[in-house]
This record gives structure tokens, C-alpha cells and sequence, in this order.
């Protein structure tokens, strides 16, 4: 039976630690695998119970739309956000007691601060800026569909094998102590020989797969699938942000993934890449590993810049200011992002002429980033600003992000960033930029694009005071964590022993508390949208007088996106049309339409790598190998069937937009003086004036 089950034992299983040896600790992690593995039972009871197997295989499991694709990376997301929070909860519940030594382990500590970043990162940015991308590429563009949507379904399926693999960790084994970055020696076999590192490995590699084959795609679809007259410089802002993050993506995954494959030759094969001896050096790791680290961070909030450009324009009822300089920004940004790598390890002994040039690079690449800051300043000036939810996390990510972008100019200094390196100052500008820059641009961007997705707004109030709780939690959170860096707190550390450090952590614990109501804030608002989603319903697509393709489309778009495809004569096409008084125009003809069909191709290979991640991290090679056989299998097979198109006849394509068209006709424009209020069914009046 062992040797079926490689080194997997009853000893492995974490639900049953603490009736062994209850400590508060024991306590924390069997909570922790009890509620994934009662969360997982309760929600396959209830698909169970309301006998909806058939309808999610059938319309979310096996398609390739590209929307609900797009849905379910986001679902992905946020399923991953929950542990996520979660551990930062704990974690400054353990800060806010650690001057007496606190309750977690240090081993347990160490194993949270790499399992949050790790999750944060890799599992909640990635999902979200990808769901994102796939949701709205083609339909910015006038596309019917990605280039490539098989490629499409199998990317959420490798990067689904990479969330599994990491939550299999809390209920079997344990997780590695290296940080979301898994640095030898911290993962190599001599120090820590347990599954941590490998789940760590073999989720990173697979799902970094995925990222990789997404990025291909999104670039493919924007090269090749463009509208008739889209030029590139007629392109949305988010659709240069997506090309860009898309390039990236293609070129920065591959370090990680080489870095990732090397460390598991060390581990089960004995090679000697990252280790102490034997030729062996670490510091490859950290430059392969950053080589991808830092470009990672723009590859996450350049789309959030994107949702800001969208946001600023059509919440100030203005054209966007200085689209030109933003796109050269983006580009800019792409590009300084692989040259700025080295600023991660000042301290690690290379000369001082190295330092320098890569410092001056980390201060260049903030030009840029500055520029997009001004270009959505002048956007707003003297714009008709509604304050909705999207513009409430609009303010919160101007103060906060700018308070980050200040600290990361400090940081490129190689003299300063020597005195505060690995302290929690360096953990307060890493949150300071990539909580305000990509998690209230994803909020900000589901605020806006929900009602496209699923026919219905979000409630307005609840958003609001959700958007609030972010900010102000965030900001209590994070921001003290910059004065007890530099008085010298360092990060990682399991404890602490100055007494002045306390008070400070006694806030960030209440800010804590307060970014865990904001997260249930979030479901409490689409609890309250649902309630009364007839009240908010918007199936007439437009309730924002939205300025891109996407809003030309009913609520929620066909699966064909758009009757005809349309033809682009100018940058904000459908505002042009809106403004000109030609918008919504029928189609002198209707013709068929062909669409990919479903396939089943993702979710066989979620089951096969996720079968042969869990067996190279358990050394049960049966499984591992029985895995890479069936994939290889599966394939052969699918490549010699028939894969025939889906015909949406033009009869049908006809009676779906002629019904849309008057539904329209019979609708009343409604003002944005009244976009909130139940009047709005998604037919916006357009400010003419400023549209043209």
C-alpha cells in the first residue's frame, strides 16, 4: 500500500493534527483543511441537490466561449482570494501576539507567508487579469472569439491544476517555507525533503504553462482578429494593455518555468543546479526567478491600467486624454519591465556599477508609469465625474498607488534599498502597489462590466461601501508597516522583541479585520444585486453610455458577439455613432454564423496534470505516469475526430438582434443623472457634446 501511495501516510493528512497534540497552532491548520474540505463537499451537495450537473457541463465546463472562460478565471480568482485573506487575517493575528512569541509555529508561520504570496500572486492576480483579457479582447476588437479557443479552455485547465495542487496542501502535507518565491536553499531536498517544494513546483510550472499559451492567444486574437478599419491606433487603451501584458507573458514565463523544472531535477533526480555544492549556485535561481518576477508585476497591473483608462473616460463623459502618450507608456513599461530585474537582490554582493545601472533603470520605468497618473488626472479634470463605485476605488487607488510609486523611487536607490531591504517596509511598497493598482482595478472593472456579463447592475450602495472598506482597510493595514521598517522590523521574522513595534501591529490587525468585511462585502453586494436584480436589470446593454464595441451588444452578448461584424472608422467607435445619431444600425444582411463547438479537451487535461502533479509531489510514479500516458492518449484520439463547427443559422441570428433592436426602439434614454437608479435598463442617453 506504500508504495502505491509513494510516500503519502495517514501521518500526511492535516485534518486529524489537532485532536494529536492540540495547540492554538495544530488548531489553525486543521481549521484550515476542515473548511477546504467541507467547503468542497458542501458546494458539489448543493450542484447535487439542485440537479445542475448537466447544465455545468454542458454550458460552462465545455465551452470555449471566450466570456465564460473569462467568468470562470475570475470565479477562480476569488474562490483563491478566500484563502488568501484568510491567511493574511491569521498572519496579522499572529504579528499583533508575536512580542511574546506568538501562536503560529515558526515553521507554520513560514509556510503561510509563502502560501499567501504564492496564492496572491500566482492565483488570484493571474486569474483575474486573464478573465479579464479573455472577456473583453474580442469583444473590444469586433471579434467573435479568441483565435485559438481550444488553447483557450486548456489554459484555465492548467492553470486550475496549479490552484488544486496548492490547496491540496492544506489538507495533505505541508507547504514550502521559501516565500512565494521558493528560494533555495529553503526548497532544496538536504533542507526541507517533505512535499512542500514540490507543490510549489509543479503547480508554478503547470499553471505557468497556461499563462504562457494565454498569452500567445490574447496576442494572436488582437494581431489577427481585428474589426475592418481597427487599426492599432484605433484600439481601447485595455486592448494595448492586454497586447502588452500578452508579450510579456510569452517572454517572462519561460525563466520561471526553466527555474521550476531545474529545482525539480535537484530535488528527484540529483542535480546539483541551485545547490551549495557540487557547482551548484543559488543565485541562478534568484536571476532566472526575477527575470520573470518583475516583469510578473506589470504583467498584473498593466490591464488594471487599462480598466482604469476605460474607467476615466466614461466616468467623466470625456474622450481620454493623451491616448498616444498612454500607449506609448504601456510600451514603455513592457519593455523597462525585463531591465529592472536586478533591483530584487542590491544586497547579494554584485558591484556597484551593476547596482547603479539597474537603479537608474527601476527610476526610469516610474516615468511612465507616472505619465498614465497625469494622463487620468487630465482625463477627469472638468469632466462630468459621477461618483460611482469604479470611481470611489478610482480615488482610493490615487492616493494609495501614488504613496506606493513614491516608495518604489526611494527603493531604487541602491544605498537606501541596502538599509531597509527585508524589512517590512519592502513588504508595505509591495502591497502599497499591487493592491490599490490591480485588485481595486479588477473591482472597479467588475463594478463596470457585470451588467455586461450577466444582464444586471450591481447594487450601487452596497459597492460603495464595500469600495470604502478596501481603502480604509488597506490603509491601516499597510501604511504602518513603512514606519516599523524603518525602525527596523524585519519581514519574515516569526516574532519580534522591541515593544515599540506593537502598537503599530495592534492597527494593522484592526485594518485586517476591516479588508475581511470588504471581502464579504463583495458577496454581500452580489447577494443584494441578485435579490433584486429586477430592479437593476440592463438588457439593453449600454448602462453606462460606454464608448467601445462591448457596449454595441445587448446584456448579456450572444455567443456569436455581434450579428455582423462591424466595421471601425474611428477611435470609441460606438460613442462616435451614439454622437452622430447612428448607433445601433440593423444589418443589411444576415448570414450564418460558424462557431467552435464544446469539447471536453480542458477538463481532461485539469484531470491529467493535475493526477501527474500530485503523483511527482507524492513519488507516486504509477500515477504520474498513467497521467502523462492518458493525455497523450486523449489527444491522439480527439486529433483523429471530427470536430464539426456549430451553424447559428441566420434566422436565428436575425430574430435575437431584431428583437434586441426593438426592445431598444421601445426603451426611454435615460440621463446619467439616473444611471443608478432602476429607470436604467442599459439604453444610455449620450452626452452629445462631449462624445463628439
Amino acid at each position: 500500500m506504500n508504495n502505491l501511495l509513494g510516500r503519502l501516510t495517514w501521518d500526511d493528512v492535516k485534518l486529524f493534527e489537532v485532536f494529536e497534540e492540540f495547540s492554538i497552532d495544530s488548531a489553525v491548520a486543521s481549521g484550515a483543511a476542515w473548511v477546504a474540505v467541507l467547503g468542497l463537499v458542501a458546494v458539489l451537495a448543493w450542484i447535487t441537490l439542485a440537479r445542475r450537473w448537466v447544465w455545468l457541463w454542458r454550458e460552462w465546463l465545455t465551452s470555449v466561449d471566450h466570456k465564460k472562460i473569462g467568468i470562470m478565471y475570475i470565479i477562480l480568482g476569488f474562490v483563491m482570494m478566500a484563502r488568501g485573506i484568510a491567511e493574511g487575517v491569521v498572519m496579522r493575528t499572529h504579528q499583533a501576539t508575536a512580542l511574546d512569541g506568538g501562536f503560529l509555529s515558526n515553521h507554520h508561520w513560514a509556510e503561510l507567508f509563502s502560501t499567501h504570496g504564492t496564492v496572491m500572486i500566482f492565483f488570484v492576480g493571474m486569474p483575474f487579469i486573464t478573465g479579464f483579457m479573455n472577456y473583453l479582447i474580442p469583444l473590444q476588437i469586433g471579434a467573435r472569439d479568441m483565435a485559438f479557443p481550444l488553447l483557450n479552455q486548456v489554459s484555465l485547465g492548467l492553470t486550475t491544476t496549479g490552484a488544486i495542487l496548492v490547496m491540496a496542501s492544506l489538507v495533505l502535507g505541508a507547504f514550502e517555507t521559501g516565500g512565494w518565491t521558493a528560494y533555495p536553499p529553503f526548497t532544496g531536498a538536504d533542507f526541507d525533503p517533505g512535499p512542500g517544494p514540490d507543490y510549489w513546483i509543479w503547480a508554478i510550472v503547470l499553471s505557468g504553462f497556461g499563462s504562457m499559451f494565454s498569452g500567445l492567444n490574447f496576442a494572436v486574437t488582437i494581431y489577427k482578429m481585428r474589426a475592418p478599419g481597427m487599426h492599432y491606433l484605433r484600439m481601447p487603451v485595455f486592448c494595448w494593455t492586454a497586447l502588452c501584458t500578452s508579450i510579456l507573458l510569452v517572454f517572462a514565463l519561460p525563466p520561471l518555468t526553466v527555474a521550476g523544472l531545474m529545482q525539480a531535477l535537484d530535488r528527484v533526480a540529483g542535480f546539483h543546479f541551485f545547490t551549495n555544492d557540487l557547482g551548484g549556485n543559488m543565485m541562478n535561481y534568484a536571476n532566472l526567478f526575477w527575470m520573470f518576477g518583475h516583469p510578473e508585476v506589470y504583467i498584473l497591473i498593466l490591464p488594471a491600467y487599462g480598466i482604469f483608462s476605460e474607467l476615466t473616460s466614461t466616468f467623466a463623459a470625456k474622450r481620454l486624454y493623451g491616448y498616444t502618450s498612454l500607449v506609448l507608456a504601456t510600451m514603455s513599461i513592457a519593455v523597462i519591465s525585463f531591465c529592472v530585474w536586478l533591483h530584487h537582490f542590491f544586497t547579494m554582493g554584485q558591484s556597484p556599477t551593476i547596482n547603479v545601472a539597474f537603479g537608474i533603470a527601476t527610476a526610469i520605468i516610474a516615468i511612465p508609469t507616472g505619465v498614465k497618473v497625469y494622463v487620468w488626472m487630465a482625463t477627469l479634470w472638468r469632466g462630468r465625474i459621477r461618483m460611482t463605485t469604479p470611481m470611489v476605488y478610482m480615488a482610493g487607488f490615487f492616493i494609495l498607488f501614488t504613496i506606493g510609486g513614491f516608495s518604489g523611487i526611494i527603493l531604487a536607490n541602491p544605498a537606501i534599498n541596502w538599509q531597509v531591504h527585508n524589512t517590512q517596509f519592502i513588504v508595505a511598497h509591495f502591497h502599497n502597489v499591487l493592491l490599490p493598482g490591480l485588485i481595486f482595478g479588477i473591482f472597479a472593472g467588475i463594478h463596470i462590466w457585470f451588467p455586461k456579463a450577466f444582464g444586471f447592475r450591481l447594487d450601487e450602495r452596497a459597492g460603495t461601501i464595500t469600495a470604502v472598506l478596501w481603502i480604509v482597510g488597506f490603509a491601516m493595514t499597510f501604511l504602518p508597516l513603512y514606519v516599523v521598517g524603518l525602525m527596523g522590523y524585519p519581514r519574515r521574522s516569526a516574532a519580534f522583541a522591541d515593544p515599540a513595534f506593537l502598537p503599530y501591529m495592534i492597527v494593522c490587525l484592526l485594518g485586517a479585520f476591516v479588508l475581511l468585511a470588504a471581502f464579504a462585502g463583495l458577496f454581500v453586494t452580489l447577494w443584494i444585486s441578485i435579490r433584486n436584480r429586477e430592479a437593476l436589470l440592463v438588457p439593453l446593454g449600454d448602462p453606462w453610455d460606454g464608448r467601445t464595441l462591448e457596449w454595441a451588444t445587448p446584456a448579456p452578448p450572444p455567443h456569436w458577439n455581434f450579428p455582423v461584424i462591424p466595421e471601425v472608422n474611428a477611435r470609441d467607435a460606438f460613442a462616435r455613432e451614439k454622437a452622430e445619431g447612428k448607433p445601433y444600425v440593423v444589418p443589411q444582411e444576415y448570414r450564418d454564423i460558424h462557431m467552435p463547438p464544446n469539447t471536453s479537451s480542458g477538463f481532461w487535461v485539469m484531470l491529467a496534470t493535475t493526477g501527474f502533479g500530485f503523483g511527482m509531489t507524492w513519488h507516486i510514479w504509477w500515477l504520474a505516469v498513467a497521467s502523462v500516458i492518458s493525455i497523450l492518449v486523449w489527444y491522439f484520439i480527439h486529433s483523429f475526430r471530427d470536430h464539426p463547427e456549430v451553424v447559428i443559422p441566420a434566422v436565428e441570428v436575425r430574430r435575437v438582434n431584431q428583437a434586441w433592436i426593438e426592445a431598444i426602439d421601445l426603451g426611454k434614454p435615460i440621463t446619467r443623472d439616473h444611471e443608478t437608479g432602476t429607470k436604467n435598463r442599459g439604453y444610455a442617453a449620450t452626452d452629445m457634446v462631449i462624445a463628439s
